[in-house]
């Protein structure tokens, strides 16, 4: 059996312990999860896996449980440890406790990648019983888990595509709609198109289209990354600044592209060692958290109602979608969307870009719309 593992888990190397009486404690489970950064903590974790690696079968679902809260480092340890209890079990021929790790599945609020290593124990052991469960991911708060239901609603939808069409829409409609992650949404949308079904793929992933931007500023040799120009110390979308070539003012900026791109370009003509801001209203119906999912293969930096998020000083590495996710806070009612874009030397064909993508979604990817 495979267990997907964190990136860097260095575990492996650990011996399959013999299977002794009792479950693991918990003084070795708490010791495992306050193993942090930098190697903290790791010398007494050790021992301590040992511990709970040596745990009966029984002991699996309170082990996923532990996960919760867990951070990353934590995560690996008890997944390893849950992963040597499986191979020890299933080698001495010891069933997992799978009604046990389906009651434990079907609790959304533990950590989504303990519920997801639950599902793939279940496959493991009753791979007949882990199917009857997939349809009911639909809309679970595990994106590893929907994405498991998504897929499968999609491989129904293709093998109708022959023997009636219209079922077949109506099933990847309904995929499209519960599908987050943007290899699906993209993969979904073609097909529909393919399929003659027209998709608003920009309403589908939520993009912020409505934008003003100003510029352009100067960032000759990177120093306008750092610099706060006058957008960054107070917002005045009536004010007028001295650019990089005179006098600059805020335009209005609607994106049509399916993928949400505000394109500095359009507005003030392609330009390198230059900077660029683009503000935004976002009104919302009440106070709530929030994730700011930005791509952008230029420098940045992002603001939401005057408090910085974060930023990144790199050029042309690559943009994805989703590929920066800032938690906010959103208040009730107007909330302020703040980007700068910089803008370096190079002038190869493949460095004019000049834009970036950026959408308000919960902790899923489920779009939120401006109430306005």
């Amino acid at each position: 059996m495979k267990i997907h593992w964190l990136p860097g888990c260095g575990l492996a190397a650990f011996a399959v312990l013999s299977p002794v009486n009792g479950a693991a404690s918990d003084s070795a489970v708490n010791t495992l999860r306050s193993v942090g950064p930098e190697g903290q903590g790791n010398e007494a974790a050790q021992k301590a896996w040992a511990t709970v690696a040596a745990a009966k079968a029984q002991a699996i679902p309170g082990l996923l449980a532990a996960m919760d809260g867990a951070n990353d480092y934590a995560l690996n340890w008890l997944r390893a440890a849950v992963e040597s209890i499986v191979q020890r079990e299933t080698a001495a021929g010891r069933p997992l406790p799978v009604t046990e790790l389906e009651v434990f599945l079907s609790q959304t609020q533990h950590h989504p990648r303990a519920r997801r290593m639950a599902y793939e124990l279940i496959l493991h052991s009753a791979p007949d019983r882990a199917k009857t469960l997939v349809p009911g991911f639909l809309n679970d708060p595990s994106n590893e888990l929907r994405r498991e239901a998504v897929q499968r609603l999609m491989d129904q939808s293709t093998n109708q595509i022959a023997l009636h069409k219209t079922t077949a829409i109506s099933g990847y409609q309904q995929a499209l709609n519960a599908a987050r992650e943007a290899d699906q949404i993209e993969s979904i949308a073609k097909t529909l198109s393919d399929l003659g079904e027209k998709v608003d793929l920009a309403k589908t992933f939520g993009w912020v289209t409505k934008w003003k931007l100003v510029g352009p500023f100067d960032n000759t040799a990177n120093a306008g990354f750092t610099m706060a120009y006058p957008p960054e110390q107070q917002l005045d979308l009536t004010a007028e600044y001295e650019g990089k070539k005179g006098k600059v003012r805020w335009v209005e900026h609607e994106t049509r592209s399916d993928y949400g791109m505000v394109d500095f370009n359009k507005p003030f003509e392609p330009l390198k060692e230059v900077a660029g801001y683009a503000v935004a209203e976002f009104w919302s119906d009440t106070a709530r958290s929030a994730e700011i999912r930005l791509g952008c293969k230029n420098g940045w930096k992002g603001w939401v109602n005057g408090k910085f998020l974060f930023g990144r000083d790199e050029y042309h590495t690559g943009a994805e979608i989703d590929q920066f996710r800032l938690p906010v806070e959103l208040q009730v009612g107007k909330n302020i969307l703040l980007v700068k874009c910089t803008q370096n030397e190079q002038t190869e064909d493949w460095t004019k870009e000049w834009e970036f993508q950026l959408r308000v979604t919960d902790t899923l990817g489920t779009p939120f719309v401006s109430t306005r």
